[in-house]
């Protein structure tokens, strides 16, 4: 239950069973169950749910969850601190706040403040981990910390740190700004002379891979990347041998696709013989963000009329998720059922792909209707059925009359 000392948990505090009922009251949903036992799909009058068959809560994100309710009840005498969100849901973080918990947000460049906490404090680590820094910072202060990091987080800092060790540069996939790749990047610093650089897209891959093949000149790599790579990267050195890795919530086909680019640049460069000493590589998204993926990819061989994507506005698997299914289908990504107005009809979401927040009325087709359900793995069922049970309210129906009733024909 304990690592590294009496105030340090990482393998939660020994009160799941005392926390579980808060939880199911808090995040679960009957709708949504009767739609799973109802093999993921459940009509009722003109309108049919579909549900993807891996959507909401990863194993990671019910854990973390978890542990901070953990926490309050063990230690409901002390302060308790949490470094930034505990994942990227406003609704669950809410919900932490509501009990106490205390958010410490970092300032524009991810640093955080920790003057405010003491010894006898008690500090949570999200499921994103954060840096080696902070880290260090609250070893230093001596307070308790609860450590949620995720494991599928902790692999893919176990590949960039082997990187490290044996002199090659982790280069990144993933948003330089987001926790989780902050986090990850820092985990080279474990070594001496350890680089990184992070990739958003293949857009940047591409100017990466003209550098190594000579055609970009080293200028260009280092404007571009002046806050997306480690100290001092001196392209001409640091980009003679990579390692590939990524964000976990990043869209798989575009990391795999960013790893095969960057490998075809070394061979160019060096010859195919080389890259077993210049290049690694290996598939760091998690298994859930790959599930959820795969779950949108097979609805949209037959797309539902309308799609609605559950998650938080800065939740990277969410957006990716989205951004799937508009390849499909009309596709509307809500944080939660409050998106959608049962007075006036109006569906308020984000653009697929893009930042801008849209408001939409005549949303809902008319007649027999298929509308798609999936969400992030940082939302919750609770969400997932309230947006259910909202739709059935603008068609006039009572969702507490659609309980556990099994699939039915259109009326």
């Amino acid at each position: 239950m304990k690592a590294n000392g009496d105030n340090y948990f990482r393998r939660g505090l020994g009160l799941k069973a005392e926390v579980k009922p808060l939880l199911a009251e808090a995040y679960g949903s009957e709708l949504v169950q009767a739609i799973k036992a109802a093999d993921y799909r459940l009509t009722v009058g003109r309108l049919t749910f579909r549900m993807a068959r891996s959507l909401g809560f990863c194993y990671g994100v019910d854990r973390a969850v978890e542990y901070a309710y953990e926490t309050c009840a063990k230690f409901a005498d002390r302060r308790i601190f949490l470094v930034g969100e505990i994942i990227h849901n406003p609704h669950v973080n809410q919900q932490l706040q509501d009990r106490g918990i205390r958010f410490l947000l970092p300032d524009e460049d991810g640093r955080f403040d920790f003057s405010a906490v003491q010894a006898d404090d008690v500090v949570i680590i999200p499921a994103f981990g954060v840096k080696l820094e902070d880290l260090e910072a609250l070893r230093q202060i001596g307070c308790i910390r609860v450590d949620t990091t995720c494991g599928s987080v902790l692999h893919v800092w176990k590949r960039v740190e082997s990187y490290a060790r044996d002199g090659l540069t982790a280069v990144i996939h993933g948003k330089h700004f987001h926790e989780e790749t902050r986090a990850t990047s820092s985990q080279v610093l474990r070594y001496p002379g350890g680089r990184y650089l992070v990739v958003r897209d293949m857009t940047e891959t591409e100017l990466v891979c003209g550098f190594i093949r000579g055609e970009v000149e080293a200028s260009v790599i280092r404007k571009r990347f002046v806050d997306r790579a480690s100290e001092g990267f001196d392209p001409a050195r640091d980009l003679e041998r990579i390692g590939v890795a990524n964000q976990t919530t990043m869209l798989a086909s575009e990391s795999l696709a960013i790893a095969a680019r960057l490998a075809e640049a070394m061979s160019d460069r060096y010859g195919s013989e080389a890259l077993p000493e210049r290049f690694r590589s290996f598939d760091t998204i998690c298994s859930a963000t790959q599930d959820r993926q795969d779950a949108v990819k097979e609805m949209m061989k037959d797309p539902p009329d309308a799609m609605i994507v559950v998650g938080g506005f800065n939740s990277s698997n969410t957006n990716h998720l989205a951004a799937l299914c508009a390849e499909s289908t009309r596709t509307y990504h809500i944080e939660s059922a409050r998106g959608i107005d049962v007075e006036t009809g109006i569906i308020t979401y984000k653009s697929a792909g893009g930042l801008d927040v849209r408001e939409e009325k005549e949303w809902l087709p008319e007649g027999k209707v298929e509308i798609g359900l999936t969400a992030g793995a940082s939302t919750p069922d609770s969400l997932i059925g309230e947006t259910a049970q909202n739709i059935l309210r603008l068609e006039g129906l009572d969702p507490a009359a659609i309980g556990l009733a099994p699939a039915t024909e259109p009326a």
